[in-house]
């Protein structure tokens, strides 16, 4: 049963990703480094949207998170500036998918999406092994936080499918106990605080803020489970992978109807 002090540390997670990104998201707007020509690009659809949300919430989730454990807000940095790095490095590179990145990397190359893969790697097998006391499961947290920042990362390819997976896969951990729903508090804060510029195809969170999402509801995940939680977690989130390009496919024509 989840005491009122739960309940509060949920409210106080939930309201303070969701202030912090959005104060983020209106500093940036009025002073953005480099001027605005660099803080916005073309959607899907060939409209012009900001990219103040992704390093927006990639904070709010980082401040929030280190309010709950210090290994989840390493984490969640971590992602959020992988990516960051692949959205500004390879915005021009045609590659999608890990086998295109891994592939260059046989060959010699190392591109931005690989950095991205085995920084998200590192910072989730390290986040694992803090936050888990048995071998077995830190390198089963370890692969549920980082293959749920690329999993988000994988669905964000139409405007709301990042964030209503995020929603989905977060709004049910509010129910757990400890800092699993104060982390699930988080994840859903910071993605609400964005939500309606996301729809409206006024904003994107790219790479940037997919990553650091994913990354803040995989660590709910990861101390919401145990053992058998955690495996369960980790099969899909590799078969996931795999399947990444079909993954990505389903998310682009759920709702296109509506479009």
């Amino acid at each position: 049963m989840i005491t009122r002090m739960e309940h509060m540390g949920r409210i106080v997670g939930f309201g303070t990703a969701a202030a912090v990104t959005r104060v983020c998201v209106a500093a940036l707007r009025s002073n953005p480094p480099g001027g605005p020509a660099r803080w916005t690009s073309d959607n899907y659809a060939g409209r012009t949207v900001e990219l103040y949300a992704g390093p927006a919430t990639a904070v709010g989730s980082a401040f929030a998170a280190a309010r709950v454990h210090p290994a989840a807000a390493g984490a969640v940095a971590v992602a959020g500036a992988c990516g960051a790095y692949d959205d500004v490095v390879g915005a021009g590179d045609p590659r999608r998918g890990f086998r295109a990145h891994l592939g260059a990397l046989r060959d010699g190359r190392v591109t931005s999406g690989a950095v991205k893969l085995f920084g998200i790697a590192a910072a989730g097998l390290v986040a694992g092994a803090v936050l888990k006391e048995r071998p077995v499961d830190k390198l089963l947290a370890g692969v549920v936080i980082a293959g749920t920042a690329h999993f988000v990362n994988l669905v964000d390819v139409r405007p709301g499918r990042a964030a209503g997976a995020v929603l989905a896969l977060g709004v049910p951990g509010l129910l757990c106990g400890g800092d699993a729903g104060r982390l699930s508090a988080v994840a859903t804060g910071a993605v609400a605080a964005v939500l309606a510029d996301d729809l409206g195809e006024r904003a994107m969170i790219g790479d940037t803020g997919a990553h650091a999402l994913g990354a803040t509801l995989g660590t709910a995940i990861a101390l919401g489970n145990g053992r058998a939680g955690l495996a369960a977690h980790a099969a899909a989130l590799v078969a996931a992978t795999a399947l990444g390009e079909k993954v990505s496919r389903a998310a682009e024509t759920l709702g296109r109807t509506g479009e």
